[in-house]
């Protein structure tokens, strides 16, 4: 049997569209025996870090299992079954997540947004094959809802091309350009579009076939034939072009008797009742089938199931967690520089202030400098806010608990946040925007206290900074700041134009 992974998968992040969640996607793939799975949401990627996150889960699980299988296979080695488990559940390590999107790609460009035909886009599935690609995939998915939206989310050929580095492409469904060419008798056209892609893409553009066969009378009929006229012509391409072919299955659930609730799901994305006659229908066929499955449908072109596995040879294993990229709060030159702070804190000083651990962790030399330089700026603001809150006699309670929440916050890398967080604060209020007491775990901070980022002390209430921040549990602070809502728009044009459009998600 020709191995197989799939490379055209929604979950319930194709809003409205898929019904498959991320756990089960990947259960039913390795518990298949395949190599990996792709993950190609419609015009997004919001499923993309729990997808990542579920199989590394998966994997540390397994590994721990298959300790405790070596172990009992130490003291009874002539047991078969023992083996045959390590080495299933081994083969489950390899597995790989392929993080991709079935992007829309606009027919003129992505920022033509005047006639009917601005209003859909070709489909295109887009898979990151290093961590080049998946930079280059972010890039554009981001600029496909910033730049190019209009009813959906697009890229265009310009963007593919500026942004083509580690990206593989396929052709996806029926609603491709290559595919929707074809069935419209365009093949002169479809065959400018192959030559297209294969000139920015070359060996990592693929054709893409799918054939849903459906006998059942309350699944759409109309797509397999058209699907088998597209795969006659694009199998004809692929040879006359050299490029090769791929066989999916436009997965939108899991398991075939999950059809039923997707049609449902369906009936709610269109606003259709149930019963309506012509309301639209899958075919029914979308769920993910197993190898052995995908054999049997494309036995006739078992290179187009290998072909997959090449794919999935190309993708790389690596990592897209990073640490958070906070803008820059601009610190008066009187106070300091970076340039100065070097004077002053040579590499080995801040080495032994942090860590050699947390010092590699921050980011090295650099950051550990713009760290130190805002951690002594938001002592100095902490110091003047602390005489306005407790009176310019501060006592050894208030002393000793901004010492150590300082200490804190410098060794978790998070001063600037402090800095940024109460520069929008005291805009807002010299804005005359109503700003809320605070609320959450931020409230056992005294430093947010003395900043004004809070109105609560947490040395009156006895609140714990450390459930705040922990520095066993490292991770980006969380204050919920509340703002009046028209000011909620001033802040964020504020912050906007202080810090850059680049740099604010809203």
């Amino acid at each position: 049997m020709q191995p197989f992974v799939h490379l055209h998968v929604h979950s319930q992040y194709s809003l409205l569209d898929g019904q498959a969640s991320i756990n089960r996607i990947v259960d039913k793939a390795m518990n298949d025996g395949m190599a990996g799975i792709a993950l190609t949401d419609h015009g997004a990627m919001y499923g993309i870090k729990e997808f990542v996150n579920y199989i590394n889960s998966v994997k540390s699980k397994t590994k721990n299992e298959i300790k405790q299988l070596s172990k009992e296979l130490e003291s009874n080695p002539a047991s078969q079954k023992l083996k045959e488990e390590i080495a299933a559940k081994t083969a489950k390590l390899n597995f790989k997540p392929i993080i991709g999107c079935e992007c829309y790609c606009a027919r003129r460009n992505r920022f033509s947004q005047t006639e009917k035909i601005d209003g859909s886009g070709w489909h295109l599935v887009v898979l990151a094959k290093n961590l080049t690609g998946y930079k280059n995939l972010i890039k554009m998915v981001s600029k496909s809802w910033t730049e190019g939206f209009y009813y959906r989310p697009r890229i265009d050929k310009e963007l593919l091309e500026q942004y083509h580095e580690g990206l593989i492409i396929s052709t996806a469904c029926l609603g491709g350009e290559i595919p929707r060419k074809i069935d419209d008798g365009n093949v002169e056209g479809a065959e400018e579009a192959v030559e297209w892609f294969k000139n920015i893409f070359g060996d990592d553009f693929y054709l893409e076939i799918q054939r849903h066969k459906t006998d059942r009378p309350d699944a759409d009929q109309t797509t397999f034939p058209k699907q088998q006229r597209v795969n006659e012509e694009i199998i004809k391409i692929g040879k006359k072009y050299g490029v090769k072919v791929i066989a999916t299955n436009d997965a939108h659930f899991v398991n075939e008797e999950d059809a039923e609730a997707h049609d449902r799901l369906i009936c709610l994305s269109m606003g259709k009742d149930f019963d309506d006659p012509d309301r639209m229908r899958y075919t029914k066929q979308e769920w993910i089938k197993t190898t052995a499955e995908m054999n049997r449908i494309f036995s006739d072109v078992p290179e187009a199931l290998a072909n997959t596995m090449e794919i999935a040879d190309k993708v790389e294993i690596y990592s897209i967690d990073n640490p958070a990229l906070m803008p820059f709060y601009p610190i008066d030159s009187s106070f300091g520089t970076e340039e100065e702070y070097k004077t002053r804190y040579p590499e080995a000083a801040l080495i032994e202030k942090f860590g050699e651990t947390n010092f590699k962790r921050l980011g090295g030399y650099d950051k550990a400098i713009r760290i130190q330089l805002e951690s002594d700026y938001l002592r100095h603001l902490t110091k003047i806010g602390a005489r306005k809150k407790y009176g310019e006699e501060l006592s050894e309670e208030v002393t000793s608990r901004l010492k150590f929440e300082i200490d804190t916050i410098t060794n978790m890398g998070f001063p600037g946040y402090f800095l940024i967080v109460q520069d929008f604060i005291n805009a807002a209020r010299q804005m005359d925007v109503a700003v809320g007491p605070g609320r959450g775990s931020a409230a056992g901070s005294a430093v947010a206290y003395c900043l004004g980022i809070t109105d609560i002390d947490p040395l009156k209430y006895d609140l714990l900074f450390e459930r705040f921040l922990n520095p066993d549990r490292i991770s980006m602070p969380d204050i919920d700041i509340d703002f009046d809502d028209e000011g909620r728009d001033k802040v964020l044009q504020w912050v906007t134009e202080k810090y850059g459009f680049e740099k604010v998600a809203r």
